[in-house]
């Protein structure tokens, strides 16, 4: 149980990370976002639900003025399943990383969460392990999470084989790879295609009631803002050179790369992340209403 947990979630909620919105667009869209994410959900039959800490309380469900209240605050961390006690003793806000929110969403009985991509193996990790918190939360947490595979920075191969030794069902809906984020396709596969979403509804329900752990449904970036291969590996090779030279490491590496990309990209990479976001979103809401 999550001491103080603040559950406004209804039984076809579907959860919405924070981090997205704090860290991972400008904070002056982030707004605009918030409400299309929302009518999103709503669109389809399901109910949003933001997920965040909120001076220090754990909220499934956050309100417009909860959410205004973060969005102008100068700096809000982000809560991993490492910190998020340590947050909530001392009173902060924090935006909810994938395997914050599936574990609050799980306290609250939401089933579905809606989110861009996973972490996961970093590369360089069999010289330093490094490895995101959001691929054992799959273990402990009975939520199906809606993504485009796993960030392209990281090592997409090794993370999707780590999946696969954690026990965790990796469905794809209309694909059979595994997707990278901004590419539809990696060397990846997957464990099962899913083709309608009533279907792959059904699925969820009983595979989360069978085995009490989470699963992973892989839904491709739109084919029209697929990001070109090459022009990607280039993107992410100058990316590295400036993390490199700003020493960014550990936690700081993703979203110091991510925002490198971004700018080298003149935004591309940043549209390609909303508008898969907003098709996970559609899917996620899908898959709730059917529960």
């Amino acid at each position: 149980m999550i001491p103080n947990l603040i559950n406004r979630a209804d039984p076809h909620a579907v959860a919405l990370e924070t981090t997205l919105l704090l860290h991972g667009v400008p904070r002056s869209g982030a707004a605009d976002l918030a409400r299309t994410l929302v009518d999103i959900v709503r669109k389809y039959g399901a109910s949003p639900t933001l997920i965040a800490l909120y001076r220090g309380q754990p909220v499934v469900g956050l309100t417009d003025a909860e959410l205004a209240e973060l969005l102008a605050a100068p700096s809000v961390p982000k809560a991993n399943s490492a910190n998020l006690g340590v947050l909530m003793h001392r009173g902060q806000h924090a935006a909810t990383t994938v395997s914050t929110t599936m574990e609050l969403a799980a306290s609250a009985g939401v089933r579905v969460f809606a989110t861009g991509g996973l972490g996961g193996v970093h590369r360089g990790c069999a010289e330093h392990f490094d490895v995101s918190s959001d691929l054992a939360a799959f273990t402990r947490f009975p939520v199906a999470v809606v993504s485009s595979g796993v960030k392209s920075i990281l090592d997409v191969v090794a993370t999707r084989e780590a999946l696969e030794t954690l026990g965790v069902p990796v469905v794809g809906f209309r694909t059979d790879r595994f997707p990278a984020f901004y590419q539809r396709e990696s060397a990846g596969g997957v464990d099962a295609r899913f083709e309608d979403a009533g279907d792959l509804a059904e699925f969820v329900r009983t595979e989360l009631a069978r085995s009490s752990r989470g699963v992973l449904v892989v839904n491709p970036v739109p084919a029209e803002h697929e990001i070109d291969a090459g022009k990607w590996r280039t993107w992410l090779d100058l990316a590295m050179e400036r993390a490199r030279a700003t020493g960014a490491a550990g936690r700081d590496l993703t979203p110091a790369l991510l925002a490198a990309v971004h700018d080298l990209s003149g935004g591309e990479t940043l549209r390609a992340n909303i508008e898969l976001v907003m098709s996970n979103t559609a899917l996620a809401a899908q898959i709730s209403a059917r529960l």
